[in-house]
């Protein structure tokens, strides 16, 4: 896990990194983050906790633990990564551990909505070429500079066209995926709405 957590705000144009590999079809979000840990009062301590029981199961063996794939950022998966119940904790933990996109066959359609949500963005190959870039991966690290205007992932080994839904495409690079970051951009406009909706008027005599 990274020892400082950066979220990310704004416009997303460009993501670079080293890739890590999760093997299997249908890796649901009870996998990604166990039940137990949706107690949490926020999210701040959930990227160390990510995928906990398999972690544990192979005692140090699992992609998450071993050196080489420490500081990775883009995660590099099957089909229907992201199954299962609909907690917004599963992309909440891949992200404090410091994934930053995810490359798949395929996504289950609540998980990538919430991906999204949070400014991860999520991407589609083949199968075929997603079990060229996970072969790589075996012998050798890769790094991936992914270009979200053009949807291209380039390495020494690797030139891909992505594919992204294109309201995906246009709200990261808008940064409109950032509802907060909008709304304060738009606090005059905010304001504005305030005063005029006549159902909300306060008037304290402190």
């Amino acid at each position: 896990m990274k020892s400082e957590f950066i979220p990310p705000i704004g416009k997303i144009l460009q993501i670079s990194g080293k890739c890590i590999s999760l093997i299997g079809n249908d890796i649901d979000t009870d996998r990604i983050i166990p039940a137990r840990f949706l107690k949490c009062i926020n999210f701040d301590a959930l990227g160390k906790s990510v995928f906990e029981d398999d972690r544990k199961t192979l005692k140090g063996r699992h992609p998450l633990d071993l050196e080489e794939n420490k500081n990775a950022s883009i995660l590099i998966v099957n089909s229907n990564f992201g199954c299962g119940s609909s907690r917004e904790h599963a992309p909440q933990a891949l992200m404090r551990w410091g994934i930053k996109a995810i490359i798949g066959e395929s996504f289950a359609e609540i998980f990538y909505s919430n991906c999204i949500a949070i400014g991860i963005p999520c991407f589609t190959l083949p199968k075929k070429s997603i079990q060229d870039i996970q072969k790589c991966i075996e012998n050798k690290s890769l790094f991936l500079e992914i270009d979200l205007k053009n949807c291209l992932a380039k390495s020494k080994d690797f030139n891909f066209i992505l594919e992204i839904k294109e309201s995906s495409r246009k709200m990261f690079l808008s940064g409109e995926w950032d509802a907060t970051a909008t709304l304060l951009e738009n606090e005059i406009l905010v304001e504005r709405k305030y005063k005029e909706l006549p159902y909300i008027k306060f008037d304290y005599d402190f």
